[in-house]
């Protein structure tokens, strides 16, 4: 066999063989569960973005009276930390920090482990003492248009305060600190105090209810189709 025809021959026995090694070589794609690890940065902070809304808690124009002892108001603002959000913001800590894939999906599971769903309420006071009184509840439940509903006259969970929620990295949301603000991580049960479905199957939107020192702000949203009834 001459040189020029060996040459051919081995050149066509390389090319077969790397196509046939071709689907070995290919890399896999993360899917299902674990599509959100091949999400792309512009991507994860996109949605982890998604579910941020902003409110005020008491009137726009309201002043001090007298004393200095509480604000005129507060600025309020709510990050929804659904399955999503949670996903989205711990593929960040996985592309900042060079997480493995496992550490990134415990990042999830502990997230997660903390309630039914979690909400990151950021409060800023305005003027007055500046300081943002224990006894402010949160109350998550069904939006209406109704001003006059209470939230003991319909379904509705009260949050409870998670300080754990601060050192979770996938409970980060997708901003960076802003330090004029106050941060709070709340868990709300998914059911009410009947054991009902919090957001039933015919319930498209929820809002969050903030009262502080007698005023009230609340923010709204569509509820996502992972934490639909």
């Amino acid at each position: 066999m001459s040189a020029g025809v060996l040459k051919r021959a081995l050149s066509t026995t390389v090319s077969v063989l790397l196509l046939a090694a071709g689907p070995l070589l290919a890399i896999e794609e993360p899917t299902g569960e674990k599509a959100f690890l091949s999400w792309g940065e512009k991507q994860a902070v996109a949605i982890a973005r998604a579910t941020r809304e902003s409110g005020r808690v008491g009137g726009f124009f309201d002043t001090r009276i007298t004393g200095t002892n509480r604000s005129y108001n507060y600025k309020l603002r709510a990050t929804w930390l659904t399955p999503d959000v949670i996903r989205a913001s711990a593929r960040l800590a996985q592309l900042e920090l060079g997480l493995t894939d496992e550490e990134t999906l415990a990042l999830v599971s502990e997230a997660e482990a903390l309630g039914d769903t979690v909400i990151l309420v950021e409060i800023d006071p305005r003027e007055g003492s500046g300081v943002i009184p224990r006894e402010w509840v949160a109350v998550l439940r069904p939006r209406s248009d109704d001003d006059e509903r209470s939230g003991e006259e319909a379904p509705s969970a009260r949050g409870r305060l998670r300080s754990d929620g601060r050192r979770m990295k996938a409970l980060a949301g997708g901003y960076e600190r802003d330090y004029a603000y106050d941060v709070f991580w709340l868990s709300f049960p998914l059911v009410d105090t009947a054991g009902e479905p919090l957001f039933p199957t015919a319930v498209d939107e929820a809002e969050l209810v903030v009262r502080i020192a007698g005023k009230e702000g609340r923010v709204s949203w569509k509820i996502p189709s992972s934490l639909s009834r």
